[in-house]
């Protein structure tokens, strides 16, 4: 069955902020337009660049849903929708256009993690896309003269390239679950990158802060340099080379890049960075293959999953954290009242289990294939309880917090010794779609940093991922194991926490974001606000943001830490930083009259775009 969570106004959480009672009244208004009149935006099949459809941050209607951080590129999934496809169409159409809009974020250069509901198998399936390093990777990838590349040094680099994982994950995708081809999906955004699009604000200010990167490879500053500055907002950019990309990866398929030409252009571009002469940048090469790409296949799995609430959480299994640190969470969370609990309870609670579950996710979790993931300890109820009684009301723990282990869980007491969060990159994007026969797809894709290795791929289009500075250079700490060092073939792990929520078997909602390691944080305190403070959901994305990973202090977005929140949580013994920004989440939802709810980012990142197939019931989907 559905929820009964609709959209309809927000009530007043109970001691909630001016701050974020704002927040809720902004957004409850926004839900209100929006029920009235939902998007309904298609890209219309034009020869000449268009105004991008108007961004809003809700949509409800009928025929499916789609909610992007892009304006084009969630109107190429509902032009997809339109025309008969399904939400896994639906969900490489709008990845395909996210890889030409979103190109710092996103794209055939990078990977990702795909997660799909069945509505006819009543079944949620995974695919792990993450880059791979090459064969030829050591735990000493990031060692240079027994010491630790400094991370500037090795983001901007070929060493940092892992091999790209997001085409195979496309196709996986297709072939297992879809109804149309890959070059019948990419025809969106084929025609976005040949006609251009409309760079906005957060384009613009996300090139001013790579300039510096992208001026030393000229076919980097060749497409966005265009006059050896970021381009204008409002003005046109246009990726010829991308369409033309798109064009053979629809004729030839995948095997393009790991058997064929687009490969062979990624391996000379990673071995040999094509860097400007007059850079004084060193660029290191990286060790990348053609055996490399051949070897490289998408892999599918079954999700993490835990229960909340009588609800039934799904998410991505190692080498993904994002399932199993988000499943730890909410089990932990689960033996508080976070409904009954004032704000400053719920937001302490939600912290500490956070801080908890970071812990564990250090020690344990890493690439399946090369480390004993202990996946179903992770997420059980019993490690749960050994650890839920480590959070007391009137204090707070202490970061580095140690470990505990699911093997042997010890009531409210820890195994072995603390290691420190390591670093990890926060640009990545998330979209999420739904179809008229009740399908979901949650799929976070990412090249890692924003701009990932600033190197794009001559005569391509594309930038190379620098995901493989998301393994540990050198372990973190140097008495613990680190699961997450380099290997051959390895995956590095990924935070990325794409998530599906069933009721009854049913879909609820799904959701994910951006944001690095930010984005479990983001996702479980998006589902909590949700579920049992009783915010609509796109309130609960809109809400201010606190991010605590295992570190001395929690970081707190503005709306937060200019609160009187803060001060009663540092009474309890907390200690904060602030962050600008955190995640930019998405959702759809199933309303329990058989609409489809589409939620975006009203704010952060430019805010993103929700839209629906049609305002209104219809009988029949046009061809």
């Amino acid at each position: 069955m559905a929820s009964n969570r609709t959209t309809q106004p927000a009530r007043h959480v109970r001691g909630g902020t001016t701050a974020r009672r704002a927040v809720v009244r902004t957004v409850a208004a926004l839900a209100v337009t929006a029920a009235a009149g939902a998007v309904t935006a298609a890209a219309p099949a034009h020869s000449h660049p268009q105004p991008p459809p108007a961004k809003q941050a809700l949509a409800v209607g009928y025929g499916g849903a789609v909610a992007s951080v892009d304006a084009d590129a969630t109107a190429a999934g509902i032009e997809v929708l339109r025309h008969g496809g399904n939400a896994v169409d639906a969900a490489v159409a709008t990845a395909g256009a996210l890889g030409v809009t979103e190109p710092y974020s996103s794209g055939i250069g990078g990977g990702g993690y795909f997660v799909y509901y069945s509505a006819a198998r009543h079944q949620v399936f995974t695919i792990d896309g993450r880059e791979t390093a090459p064969r030829s990777a050591t735990d000493q990838l990031f060692v240079e003269n027994g010491k630790p590349l400094a991370f500037a040094d090795a983001v901007t680099s070929g060493r940092s390239v892992g091999v790209p994982g997001t085409a195979a994950t496309w196709q996986t995708a297709l072939d297992s679950w879809g109804t149309r081809s890959l070059g019948e999906v990419l025809k969106p955004a084929e025609r976005i990158a040949r006609d251009g699009f409309t760079v906005d604000a957060t384009f613009t200010s996300q090139t001013a802060a790579n300039q510096d990167r992208f001026k030393d490879f000229p076919d980097t500053a060749r497409l966005f340099l265009p006059g050896g500055r970021p381009p204008a907002v409002g003005s046109t950019l246009r990726n010829p080379q991308l369409a033309r990309t798109y064009q053979e990866l629809a004729a030839k398929g995948i095997g393009a890049i790991y058997h064929g030409d687009i490969g062979a252009d990624i391996v000379r571009t990673v071995r040999k960075p094509p860097v400007d002469p007059a850079a004084t940048r060193v660029v290191r090469t990286g060790d990348l293959t053609t055996a490399d790409l051949a070897a490289y296949h998408a892999k599918k799995q079954a999700p993490t999953h835990t229960s909340y609430r009588g609800l039934d959480v799904y998410g991505p299994a190692p080498s993904s954290s994002g399932g199993t640190t988000v499943a730890e969470a909410l089990n932990i969370l689960e033996h508080t009242d976070l409904a009954g609990a004032s704000e400053t309870q719920y937001l302490h609670h939600y912290i500490e289990a956070s801080r908890i579950a970071f812990a564990d996710r250090g020690r344990w979790v890493g690439d399946p294939a090369f480390e004993q993931v202990p996946t179903a300890g992770l997420t059980s109820k019993g490690f749960a309880a050994s650890r839920a009684c480590l959070i007391k009301d009137d204090a707070t723990l202490t970061s580095p917090l140690a470990p505990g282990d699911p093997a042997r869980p010890t009531p409210c007491g820890a195994t072995g010794q603390a290691a420190p969060t390591t670093y990890e990159g926060d640009s990545t994007t998330h979209l999420t779609v739904a179809d008229k026969w009740g399908d979901v797809v949650s799929y976070t894709l990412t090249i890692e940093q924003t701009g990932g290795s600033a190197i794009t791929v001559p005569g391509r289009g594309f930038l190379l991922n620098n995901e493989l500075t998301d393994f540990s250079f050198v372990p973190a700490s140097p008495a613990v194991h680190d699961p997450n060092l380099p290997g051959p073939g390895k995956r590095p792990r990924s935070s990325i926490s794409p998530t599906i929520v069933l009721k009854n078997g049913r879909p609820d909602f799904a959701l994910g974001s951006p944001g690095g390691a930010t984005i479990i944080t983001t996702v479980l305190q998006v589902l909590t606000e949700h579920v049992d403070r009783g915010l609509p959901l796109v309130d609960a994305i809109a809400a201010p943001r606190a991010s605590q990973r295992n570190a001395a202090a929690t970081e707190l977005e503005p709306a937060l830490w200019d609160s009187e929140l803060r001060a009663r949580l540092q009474a309890l013994g907390q200690q904060f930083t602030q962050n600008p920004e955190i995640g930019a989440a998405t959702g759809v939802q199933r309303l329990p009259d058989g609409r489809w709810l589409a939620a975006a980012e009203p704010v952060r990142r430019g805010g993103g775009a929700a839209a629906v197939v049609s305002p209104a019931p219809r009988t029949a989907v046009p061809h």
